[in-house]
């Protein structure tokens, strides 16, 4: 097994690596920015090296210098957690490169899946149903591009052939609102990817956002596990997931699995991942994107499973294969609500500042996992997540009520957060029914959630 793992990441998922591999008896080196000096997981890992000033580019996203602090340290391995620098093939062949075992996918599928036309290409090929779309625009006239839409057939949507984290995309309901549309994708794509290069798909009406989680080893062995549900969203961001999802059923279940397993099978990948798909009223499902890495609601399907996806990452990353032995998962039931530092009152501004006061909820089937404390400042350069709480009970009524009462016992002063807004969305009737898409946060009105309680 490893002797020592470099987290090339931050916060609560640092913490969370960090954790495990302890658990496993690995030694952990912490990384961290200048701002970050003061975090839980420079505290809690066995060693700690400072990479640079706040901003990311200079730290977290400084690989130089984190090749340079797991080779001064004599780490044998890399976990980048998710974000940051876990889909980046440059950064992954540079381990290699290095002798650094990098704990995640392999550069040439992060490519694969990284290219968001050549993730859908590749995704044909296996079999697998994908939304009709274009290739890539760039170098086309507005004339040209006109003509694919038509084609295609609104309403349809524009994506950076790069994107990921809902970043780059825009709905375009009639043809009036094309050109506008395609210019916002482009100057967001470029300013989040470095990169204008856009495309369009068919647009689906009020779709569901299903994933399905997947682990595959280097011996060919591959497992997916129960979906989540990750329909509740605001502008393409993921705000609530829930295992199993309410919308599914068996059958559906098992399709979108095999689905799964078919595609990763043909791409012969390694680790975890994530099929994602869209599926629409009818239970017709679609590929949307692979996730090449841990995601930030893994924490659901651990619950209900009673694995630990990291262990698992870093066994597979070591050559080690997967876990065979049953899961059951069909007699639990589990919701994740990311907690931000914002102000929903203000367009859901993310807000820098210092947590003056801190009372963690608890209790059976309540889990949080943070990095915030008391006096813990929060930073204006960084994602606005601070926390997930995750709530986990028999079924999704049970679960629905243990999670009201933890969001109602999870206090945090000093800054706004969506502790009251997830509240508000718990308690109303059509979430309880389990009767939502990916546009309920848009057709209910966000000023409903905010002003009527």
């Amino acid at each position: 097994m490893f002797n020592k793992i470099l987290i090339a990441n931050r916060g609560e998922i640092a913490l969370r690596i960090i954790r495990t591999a302890k658990e496993i008896g690995i030694q952990t080196v912490a990384v961290y920015s200048t701002e970050d000096k003061h975090s839980l997981h420079v505290y809690f890992a066995d060693e700690a090296v400072c990479i640079g000033p706040s901003d990311p580019y200079q730290s977290y996203l400084n690989i130089p210098n984190l090749i340079s602090a797991a080779e001064i340290t004599n780490a044998d391995a890399i976990h980048p957690g998710y974000g940051f620098l876990s889909e980046d093939p440059y950064f992954s062949s540079m381990c290699e490169k290095h002798r650094i075992i990098f704990i995640g996918a392999k550069p040439h599928h992060m490519v694969q899946m990284g290219n968001k036309i050549l993730a859908k290409q590749t995704m044909y090929n296996a079999g697998i149903p994908c939304i009709p779309g274009s290739l890539c625009l760039k170098g086309l006239s507005f004339i040209e591009i006109e003509k694919q839409a038509d084609e295609i057939g609104y309403p349809i949507v524009i994506k950076s052939v790069f994107g990921g984290g809902g970043r780059g995309i825009r709905s375009v309901l009639q043809k009036n609102q094309l050109k506008s549309s395609l210019e916002d994708a482009k100057k967001e794509s470029y300013a989040c990817f470095g990169k204008e290069d856009i495309y369009i798909e068919k647009y689906l009406l009020d779709p569901r956002h299903i994933e399905i989680q997947i682990i595959s080893d280097k011996y060919g062995n591959v497992r997916y596990f129960y979906e989540r549900d990750c329909s509740i969203q605001r502008r393409n961001q993921k705000l609530i997931e829930e295992t199993p999802s309410p919308f599914l059923n068996s059958s559906l279940r098992k399709r979108m699995g095999d689905q799964s397993i078919k595609a990763i099978q043909y791409m012969r990948y390694e680790g975890v991942g994530t099929i994602e798909f869209l599926v629409d009223e009818k239970k017709n499902f679609y590929f949307m994107e692979m996730n090449p890495r841990i995601q930030v609601e893994h924490t659901i399907t651990e619950e209900i499973t009673g694995l630990d996806l990291i262990k698992e990452q870093i066994f597979i990353a070591y050559g080690k294969k997967i876990y065979k032995k049953k899961i059951i998962h069909n007699q639990m039931h589990s919701i994740e609500c990311r907690i931000n530092a914002e102000n929903p009152l203000k367009n859901f501004q993310p807000i820098s500042g210092t947590i003056t006061k801190l009372h963690l909820p608890g209790g059976k089937g309540v889990r949080i996992d943070t990095h915030i404390y008391s006096g813990y400042g929060v930073s204006h350069y960084y994602d606005s997540m601070i926390a997930k709480l995750i709530a986990t009970s028999n079924n999704r009524k049970e679960t629905i009520e243990k999670m009201k009462r933890a969001l109602e016992e999870f206090v945090i002063e000093g800054i706004p957060t969506t502790i009251p807004f997830y509240s508000r969305i718990m308690s109303y009737h059509d979430f309880v029914i389990g009767d939502y898409n990916i546009n309920f946060l848009q057709e209910k009105n966000l000023n409903f959630f905010l002003y009527n309680h």
